[in-house]
């Protein structure tokens, strides 16, 4: 039975994405990599809508080329002989003494290169990852999801991660209207006449955003007393100092066992107390709240699976996660990373269809069915 269109709730998404990432950054495999990119753009491609967040996917693939090329640049410009696979040889600069042990050009090895490679693929797939969240989930439902007490500061991320889709959207907007007008020009020209209207309408929207915000009272301070503000901050504050502590004591071994996991559950528990007690002095309304079903389930254990699967490959086989480079060996593809993929790209079937925009066309009814009574 083929499930309804509708829209995915924002929290599966946000999980499924995390769990990806935190695969991604637990391998420098260029194959593994590869995959979960691909299973993310899958993903996308099935699930997203024409909103205006849903085009930004396309400038974090871009972004993940730019940053492989930089780190690649960057072992060719500051040294990439450490190998002995020598594939080019480039003149060298020479430096002064002050700065020595760092070298221009020279010798390029190819393990230097696959080095920097590897590094740039595992955080160019980190980043498609986030797009991919970017791209499937509404960022303005997400506020419905912020706990009241961090209410003013889950609007300023809402508004930052809405920046990049509302710029994607305006790049749009300005080529076709370039193009109406017969536009054809191309390079520092064309980029000059399609970005200076950009950062005009970025302008224009945050300057709505602001009065939009400053109309529906946002940021009082409400009634609750003083006395209670302080003691709720104090609570956070101090709760948030312990939990540093205790993370910094499960890390190092050398710190005594009373600052570790005791003073890190102390702190989470004094600071979830200070949020609780800061959210009673925000009063909100929510209007038909996105609801958490099965397919919401299965999205954000298709990502914690693809996580936990990665760390697992760590412990069992790790050197399937991390191909060598001295001696070069051919990267590999072991069963556990395979069944993550799989995991990963689930959501593409296991969720329902995106609904469709307001301005589609119904369908029309079958004439052999039409009947006109007179």
């Amino acid at each position: 039975m083929r499930s309804l269109p509708r829209a995915v709730h924002p929290g599966a998404w946000w999980l499924w994405a995390l769990g990806l990432a935190t695969a991604a950054s637990r391998t420098t495999n260029p194959i593994i990599l590869a995959l979960i990119a691909t299973a993310a753009g899958v993903v996308v491609a099935r699930r997203r809508t024409d909103a205006p967040w849903a085009l930004a996917f396309r400038l974090y693939l871009i972004l993940g080329a730019l940053i492989v090329t930089s780190r690649l640049l960057f072992r060719v410009i500051f040294g990439g002989g450490g190998g002995t696979h020598i594939l080019v040889s480039l003149p060298e600069i020479p430096l002064p003494a002050w700065a020595a042990g760092i070298r221009l050009f020279g010798p390029v090895a190819a393990e230097e290169l696959l080095a920097g490679l590897y590094d740039g693929l595992r955080l160019a797939t980190m980043l498609v990852c986030l797009g991919a969240a970017n791209a499937l989930a509404n960022p303005k439902r997400l506020l419905k999801l912020v706990p009241a007490a961090l209410y003013e500061a889950g609007t300023a991320v809402i508004v930052a991660l809405s920046v990049a889709p509302q710029l994607a959207e305006s790049v749009l907007r300005v080529r076709r209207a370039r193009r109406l007008r017969g536009g054809a020009g191309k390079g520092v020209r064309a980029l000059r006449a399609i970005l200076l209207p950009v950062l005009a309408d970025a302008l224009d929207r945050s300057l709505t955003l602001a009065a939009a915000m400053d109309a529906r009272g946002y940021a009082r301070a409400g009634t609750t007393p003083k006395p209670i503000r302080y003691a709720a901050g104090a609570l956070v504050v101090t709760g948030l100092l312990g939990v540093c502590v205790g993370v910094y004591g499960l890390l190092d071994a050398t710190t005594p066992r009373p600052l570790g996991l005791p003073l890190l559950a102390a702190g989470g528990t004094l600071a979830a107390a200070g949020l609780l007690l800061s959210g009673r002095r925000v009063r909100r309304s929510r209007y038909r709240p996105d609801p958490w079903r099965l397919p919401e389930t299965l999205t954000a254990l298709a990502g914690v699976g693809t996580g936990a699967l990665l760390v697992a490959t760590a412990t069992v086989d790790p050197a399937n996660l991390y191909p060598s480079l001295s001696p070069l060996t051919w990267p590999q593809l072991g069963l556990l990373p395979a069944f993550a993929i799989a995991a990963a790209a689930a959501p593409a079937w296991l969720t329902p269809p995106p609904p469709t925009s307001i301005g589609a066309p119904a369908p029309v009814a079958s004439p052999e069915r039409t009947r006109v009574v007179v």
